[in-house]
């Protein structure tokens, strides 16, 4: 649906603007020869779409910082939404030469029309310090490969006139690495000054990666990713192995309490990762084809139908 002749594409958000949809998307030059290496020289790319279908590709978004800077290594996963202020407002996850790209912040930058983007304040605008920072693993070394704050899904808060950020992260004091993954929570009254809060989920897997939060019928759905690697020994347990790919949870509020459903994972047979659910006469699942290094695709898949059985479970097949 979505590819580019010479760079590889990976994960992606969209937005709808009242006119065409706009996505962003990770991209990474495929002369690099390893898709494993995308990740260390990434930037953002954008494209418009009138049908989620054919996509006129319009450049870059936003790059590492060409200075020293807590983003100058690089730019990973985000969203994008329009503030109260009328301004549309992008948030981003970075990382550091300094740190050799092993601590992940979140970014924020502003623009008035979605093409240009400008950071706000050098565009740091959360990090696991200050308050409630203790309910999330800062001290990683020995346990991972990095320390995790990245993946921000920033939306409307429901309950509230303020707005509600969900990431990917871990939390302290597990006995098994892989029970200690989180959708962890901050939020704001302006898009400008976020509160850490308690993560909202925790455990089952060691990450659960690039989380959307939506609603659909009544039900709270958290859509994130992981892989059977990362699965939690009481989850194989109890679930079986969950394949690779896209999973969600429930809830009756974004803030919880969230549960798994029962059965498989949502997505597990195509190959597809990082996906998105955006609803354009109906429910698509959008996401990339991975497929591991012997079978990365590097590309954003055709879209495909989602349905929402009685139960309020989800499912690709009818």
């Amino acid at each position: 649906m979505l590819a580019l002749d010479d760079h590889w594409v990976w994960d992606s958000w969209y937005l709808h603007d009242g006119n065409v949809w706009h996505c962003w998307y990770l991209k990474a030059p495929k002369s690099l020869g390893d898709p494993e290496l995308r990740h260390w020289n990434v930037s953002h790319g954008h494209a418009v779409s009138e049908d989620l279908v054919n996509w006129e590709h319009r450049g870059t978004a936003i790059a590492p910082a060409t200075g020293r800077s807590w983003d100058d290594k690089t730019t990973w996963t985000g969203s994008t939404l329009k503030g109260d202020d009328g301004r549309w407002h992008y948030f981003y996850t970075g990382t550091s030469r300094e740190e050799k790209g092993m601590i992940q912040r979140i970014g924020h930058a502003v623009g008035d029309d979605l093409e240009t983007w400008d950071r706000v304040d050098g565009g740091l605008c959360l990090d696991l310090t200050g308050p409630n920072s203790d309910l999330y693993e800062t001290a990683w070394e020995g346990r991972w490969h990095d320390r995790a704050m990245r993946d921000p899904w920033v939306m409307k808060d429901p309950d509230g006139d303020g707005s509600l950020m969900f990431f990917t992260a871990r939390v302290p004091g597990r006995d098994e690495v892989n029970d200690a993954g989180c959708i962890g929570l901050a939020s704001s009254a302006d898009l400008m000054t976020w509160t850490l809060e308690a993560p909202v989920f925790v455990g089952a897997w060691g990450q659960l990666e690039v989380p959307q939060v939506l609603e659909i019928g009544g039900t709270w759905y958290c859509l994130f990713c992981s892989v059977p690697d990362h699965q939690a020994k009481w989850s194989v347990e109890e679930y079986g192995v969950i394949g690779r790919g896209s999973h969600y949870l429930m809830a009756d509020n974004p803030r919880g309490p969230w549960r798994l459903p029962d059965g498989d994972g949502f997505d597990t047979r195509e190959d597809r990762y990082a996906a998105k659910i955006v609803e354009h006469n109906g429910m698509w699942l959008l996401g990339f084809k991975d497929g591991g290094c012997d079978r990365f695709g590097g590309f954003i898949m055709d879209p495909a139908p989602v349905h929402r059985r009685p139960d309020g479970t989800l499912t690709l097949e009818l």
